[in-house]
């Protein structure tokens, strides 16, 4: 049987973190936004169902923190709403 692969623990891929409610709802004051304004990502994107194994239940309407991180341009954050599909 083949070993399985955590797509989270790729070079390449940038830092998921799934937030709390409270948490949402902090940043979505913070950045004057709703939920349906955030850009989306669907629960069965490979990040989010990794992020499912290793941080718990993720279902639609969760709000990730996505952190990339460059040489060039330093830290980025955004933020995903999980949606179905």
């Amino acid at each position: 049987m083949a070993e399985e692969f955590n797509v989270l623990e790729h070079e390449l891929v940038p830092e998921h973190h799934l937030l709390s409610e409270k948490e949402a709802e902090k940043v979505m004051k913070e950045l004057r936004l709703t939920k349906d304004q955030f850009p989306k990502i669907r629960l069965a994107d490979q990040c989010i169902r990794a992020l499912d194994a290793i941080a718990g239940p993720v279902e639609e309407g969760m709000v990730v923190k996505i952190v990339r991180r460059s040489s060039t341009s330093g830290v980025s954050v955004c933020y995903r709403l999980v949606i179905r599909g």
